[in-house]
């Protein structure tokens, strides 16, 4: 079994700036925390090799893009063994922006994003629900977000 990076509070002082703002300099980091710019590049290839830090990304606002429509569909499959299948289908789909394998009533919860109720209706029909490893669904419209975070180290 792998063992656990343990973060200290320079690591964790590290993650929280560069999760505010992943573009600022190592030596912005090192000023900040009264290190050398190299102990900061060290710390966050360490973090990186224990898989802390998977990446840097945009967020970007779907709503400013035009996509309105924000839904969660459970998903009932025919069979267990259908799983990787369905997802591969699903995975096709670039209105379908998340994929969880769940306990529970569904087997597999996915996050939606359409631009209107006309383009959800249209997904559902003409897409999600012909994947022939899909028994039924069931949807949940998002009419907000009041709350969207990462967790915190």
């Amino acid at each position: 079994m792998a063992e656990i990076y343990q973060i200290d509070n320079l690591d964790k002082g590290i993650l929280h700036e560069l999760m505010a703002n992943a573009r600022i300099p190592y030596a912005e980091l090192a000023k900040k925390f009264a290190v050398s710019p190299g102990t900061i590049h060290v710390r966050v290839e360490k973090m990186k090799q224990a898989g802390i830090i998977t990446g840097t990304r945009i967020d970007i606002s779907a709503k400013h893009l035009g996509f309105d429509v924000c839904c969660f569909i459970g998903i009932i499959l025919k069979s267990a063994k259908d799983y990787h299948t369905a997802v591969n289908k699903l995975d096709a789909l670039e209105e379908v922006v998340e994929v969880y394998y769940t306990t529970g009533q569904y087997s597999i919860f996915i996050k939606v994003m359409c631009r209107s109720i006309d383009a959800l209706q249209d997904v559902l029909i003409n897409k999600i629900q012909t994947i022939d490893e899909i028994q039924s669904t069931e949807t949940l419209i998002s009419l907000q977000n009041p709350i969207m975070r990462t967790i915190t180290p």
